[in-house]
């Protein structure tokens, strides 16, 4: 067939998801294009501890790469990107923390009416379904308070790891002891400060990664004769149309896994869902970007708009590591073949052990300093020191939300093995978390919750086939590095608190960096040392007015298309706190609304 009502670009995380929704009605004909493969019994993809052998294994990542950093003292960043069906989704580390409620309202007050948390919050709940922790997970976390309200009825099952002990309950413990309480919701219901334990997209029933290529693309859904899959196969254009005063997309080009090409038209929308970073240069290669850059490369200008391409956000994580006590647990330990062996054994055997589940425990914290929790007017003065007064609407929407003493500026989560920064060959980001260091390590991340600095995104030729060019500006703004900095002086007197000082941490053991930040220019040292890409890239067709640099509009049309629309984290106008999952999956069910809405 070479007609289709819905042709859908990407069979990642939102493209799954607009495809099984549209393809419930029978009578409507959904084709959806992948160019990675269908891993979905592929046990490096199933397996939840076996994530690590994915990121940087080019059969499932693509395997991004940006441009020198000066943010990172001229390092690349390795970019990973999920390649087959369920995208990222297939890939990512399966921890899934939401946005609080202040960092989706911001989207709705830079003029995207209809976008406050209230009107996304039904659909966090309409793709997930959070099954309810053991009373050891609850009592050793710490955790109380969960809201039935907020669980969920979706196809993506979210559990929590059964793998707690004391390192757990003292994370918890020391956040008290240093004034910063749990979180008993954590931000599922908008809540925002304190500490709290992760789901995971685990199926507690199968102990195996729940993603949109099982939840949205499961058995049930794979039979029905009005979707059509194709994998393994390239978008190499979009065909536009110019048509009264608007542009109408026709049909795509296609690259099929022989070789040869083909065309395949659409009778009413061309849904664009391939992410943040090969979603702008699609649109690129078929006519729509900034004029100088289309013009360089040769490709006919069809609309004219600079935005594609620009605003692209992520979350840089500081990565910090200590040398363990004897009794904590790292999954370092696993570097003794005969371990990984029994772990493999038992998961195997019983579906147990430590490969059946991951999550971490982690605290949204604000404006940090050595001491704790930064004064409010210390807090503002620090806020117009590196941001001043401005016209940029996202400088001012963000300076506005971090003054507030109940949103959080940083993520911290404890991650049991060693982060390795200078042994890694660039463009390896697997390798960064192997135990390269004989010590057995756990590791502080410092997350940027939101970033100021701005990066782009854009083809470096007329064909798709050409990795696009990646900077992602990290660090490039002084707010970003000094926030980072202050929450890594703020985690050396966290991890030298009790509890946790003796449920974890070796006195006097190694770390990496091997030198103390003691002071603040030490700690920006560290900052751009040590920091990676979160993998959580959007924002570069980003959801605002066109002439505030914005790509579509707030039911996600490309201005100047009639039936063009975008579905994905690149329409983010302002990256949100926490793992952009969760928002990937609420934004996509929010548009297949829109586009049976607009039929």
């Amino acid at each position: 067939m070479d007609l289709y009502d819905y042709i859908i670009i990407g069979g990642g995380t939102a493209g799954l998801t607009v495809a099984s929704r549209l393809s419930e009605d029978a009578a409507i004909r959904v084709l959806v294009v992948e160019a990675g493969c269908d891993h979905v019994d592929d046990p490096l993809v199933t397996t939840p501890g076996l994530v690590t052998a994915l990121i940087g294994n080019g059969t499932y990542d693509w395997k991004f790469t940006s441009v020198p950093q000066v943010g990172l003292d001229n390092r690349c960043a390795e970019m990973a990107r999920g390649k087959g069906l369920g995208g990222s989704s297939a890939i990512n580390f399966m921890t899934t923390i939401f946005p609080t409620r202040a960092s989706i309202d911001q989207w709705r007050d830079l003029g995207n009416e209809g976008w406050s948390y209230n009107d996304v919050a039904p659909y966090f709940r309409k793709f997930a379904r959070r099954h309810e922790p053991t009373d050891k997970v609850k009592k050793v976390t710490r955790m109380s308070g969960l809201d039935t309200y907020l669980h969920g009825d979706g196809p993506i099952q979210m559990s929590y790891g059964e793998a707690v002990g004391p390192v757990n309950t003292a994370w918890a413990d020391a956040h008290a002891a240093l004034g910063i309480k749990p979180n008993g919701n954590d931000p599922w219901g908008g809540d925002a400060v304190g500490t709290f334990f992760s789901t995971s997209c685990v199926d507690p029933e199968t102990k195996t990664r729940s993603y949109a290529a099982t939840g949205y693309y499961g058995e049930q859904i794979r039979a029905r004769s009005n979707l059509t899959v194709l994998c393994e196969t390239l978008v190499t254009k979009i065909h536009l149309k110019p048509q009264d005063s608007e542009v109408v997309a026709t049909g795509v080009q296609l690259k099929m896994v022989d070789g040869s090409m083909k065309n395949i038209r659409t009778n009413r929308e061309m849904i664009l869902a391939a992410g943040a970073i090969q979603s702008p240069q699609i649109l690129e290669v078929s006519g729509i970007g900034s004029r100088e850059l289309l013009e360089r490369h040769n490709i006919p200008v069809i609309i004219d708009n600079p935005g594609v391409g620009e605003n692209l956000q992520d979350h840089p994580q500081a990565c910090m590591s200590y040398e363990l006590r004897d009794n904590a647990p790292s999954i370092d330990a696993f570097r003794d073949s005969k371990l990984a062996a029994q772990a493999m054994e038992q998961y195997q055997a019983t579906k147990g052990g430590p490969l059946a589940s991951i999550s971490h425990s982690v605290s949204y914290l604000p404006v940090l300093d050595s001491a704790g929790i930064m004064s409010l007017d210390e807090r503002k003065a620090l806020l117009h020191k590196c941001i001043g007064e401005t016209q940029n609407v996202q400088q001012n929407s963000l300076k506005k939300m971090l003054s507030q003493p109940d949103e959080p500026a940083m993520s911290l989560m404890w991650f049991p093995c060693q982060t390795n920064i200078e042994d890694v060959a660039p463009n390896d980001f697997g390798n960064h978390f192997a135990p390269h260091k004989p010590e057995n390590y756990g590791t502080l991340l410092h997350a940027l919750g939101h970033p100021l600095s701005r990066g782009s995104c854009h083809t470096q030729s007329p064909s798709v086939e050409d990795v696009p060019v990646i900077d992602l500006g990290y660090f490039t703004h002084p707010l970003d590095v000094e926030l980072t900095a202050r929450s890594i002086m703020f985690g050396e007197k966290l991890l030298s608190t009790e509890p946790l000082a003796s449920a974890a941490i070796k006195p006097n053991g190694a770390r990496l960096p091997a030198e103390k930040a003691d002071t603040l220019e030490e700690a920006i040292q560290a900052v751009r040392a040590r920091s990676l890409s979160n993998m959580h890239p959007c924002g570069t067709c980003s959801m605002m007015p066109r002439a505030e640099g914005g790509v579509v509009n707030s039911r996600l049309l490309v201005y100047g298309t009639r039936n063009l629309r975008v579905v994905d984290a690149s329409i983010f106008p302002l990256i949100p706190l926490g793992n952009i999952m969760p928002t990937v999956y609420a934004v996509a069910e929010r548009a297949a609304d829109f586009i049976k809405a607009d039929a």
